[in-house]
């Protein structure tokens, strides 16, 4: 077990143990429903149409064994810079440590292109700012946020998360109010196995929902910021995970029944729009609410890709100066300033949709190797250290499958 200590060795300043489970939960929420389903319900609904609630299931079900996978390296790797610890740990390949930690970087850059882009065009409907000016405004005070510290910024995003949560139970109430037997409708929603046409939308559609689960692997990478990480990483990761899938199987049913299929999959604040129809009122409110909820998303990936830059930089694999960390913010301020101009740049020049997919196809890789490092250390036989969680290796296994299955889904169907 590492020291949990704020000085590294060397005597230089290492990242603040500040987070309880409250926390982890608050944030591992706060990135996946702002990196979700405020921006991608209408992409979800245009790929798969009625069955976009079945997207959202599959992606559920897929990530949920990666999820358990994270979850027992979290205790037996307990370092930022997560999934490239994980996989140097099972394979003990530099240049393949480098790769995965680029991975990650590279998706983290792209997910917070795609939601501060998703975030703009909330913002645009309250205001006429050209929208590359409402971009570069949000990137720039979300990086500016990500450095002033890791406390602050995480409280910042757990009020943030309890608001996006609550705007979205709103629509759920409203919708079945609206109609009290929209749970009957469930069924249609289930695609024919016998029509590959409707399975090859649904896979489609699932790597855009996919990318709607991605957070609890974002929490991981916090774990040296994190009080009793052994114990509270699982907790953190399965909590995230059982609440998301609730909240987006419901609100894309309640979506279905509230705005017709073309209207949904084309507007840029679906949300909102879902809101107005249902309630009657005006969308300002939940528009609000929309913006801060990925106004979050954007902060908490700028976090977690600065985290994944100093941990690679620690060990040695990326210059030096990116694992500094500040004095008095006690945060790395080089490698959050990398991140954020990364992401400025994307949201500037590459379109939501593509950025959503990107994301998740290279995440998707990340986790199939994670899966596969478990199952080389399981095979290999290595002890887990004391309290950690610990799976059969069949959960890996599977893991490491759907995801591929996922990845080469949409193309052979």
């Amino acid at each position: 077990m590492p020291q949990l200590t704020d000085t590294h060795s060397s005597g230089q300043p290492e990242l603040k143990r500040s987070l309880s489970l409250f926390y982890l939960v608050l944030y591992g929420l706060g990135v996946t429903i702002g990196a979700g389903i405020y921006v991608l319900i209408g992409e979800t609904a245009g790929r798969a149409g009625f069955y976009s609630p079945s997207a959202f299931v599959l992606a559920a079900v897929v990530m949920a064994f990666s999820a358990a996978t994270f979850a027992e390296f979290s205790g037996r790797v307990p370092q930022s810079a997560g999934e490239a610890a994980y996989v140097s740990e099972g394979f003990r390949t530099p240049w393949l440590t480098l790769a995965v930690g680029s991975a990650i970087i590279l998706s983290a850059t792209v997910a917070g292109a795609a939601i501060a882009l998703g975030c703009a065009g909330y913002v645009g409907l309250l205001i006429g700012a050209p929208l590359p000016v409402i971009v570069a405004a949000i990137v720039v005070a979300m990086g500016l946020l990500a450095a002033w510290g890791i406390k602050e910024s995480v409280t910042f995003a757990a009020v943030l998360t309890l608001l996006e949560i609550g705007g979205l139970a709103v629509i759920i109430v409203a919708g079945f109010i609206n109609n009290p037997d929209l749970l009957a409708t469930v069924p249609r929603t289930i695609p024919p196995l016998g029509e590959p046409a409707a399975l090859a939308a649904v896979l489609s559609a699932s790597l855009i929902a996919f990318f709607a689960f991605i957070g609890f692997d974002d929490v991981v990478n916090i774990v040296e910021e994190a009080y009793d990480p052994v114990r509270a990483m699982p907790l953190a990761i399965g909590i995230t995970l059982v609440v998301v899938t609730v909240l987006y199987f419901l609100v894309s049913l309640v979506a279905l029944d509230a705005l017709p299929l073309d209207e949904l999959s084309s507007s840029r604040a679906p949300v909102g729009l879902m809101f107005e129809r249902l309630t009657g009122l005006s969308p300002v409110a939940i528009t609000l609410i929309a913006i801060f909820a990925t106004l979050n998303g954007v902060v908490i990936q700028i976090i977690m890709a600065s985290r994944v830059v100093y941990g690679l930089a620690r060990r040695g694999r990326l210059p030096a100066v990116l694992g500094r960390v500040d004095k008095r913010t006690r945060t790395p301020l080089y490698a959050t300033a990398l991140i954020a101009g990364a992401i400025l740049v994307l949201a500037l020049f590459v379109p939501l949709d593509r950025l959503a997919e990107w994301t998740s196809r290279i995440i998707l890789s990340v986790f199939f190797m994670v899966n596969a490092a478990l199952i080389r250390v399981k095979l290999r036989g290595q002890p887990a250290p004391e309290r950690v969680f610990v799976l059969p290796i069949a959960v890996p296994i599977i893991g490491a499958l759907s995801c591929l299955a996922l990845l080469v889904g949409p193309f052979v169907v």
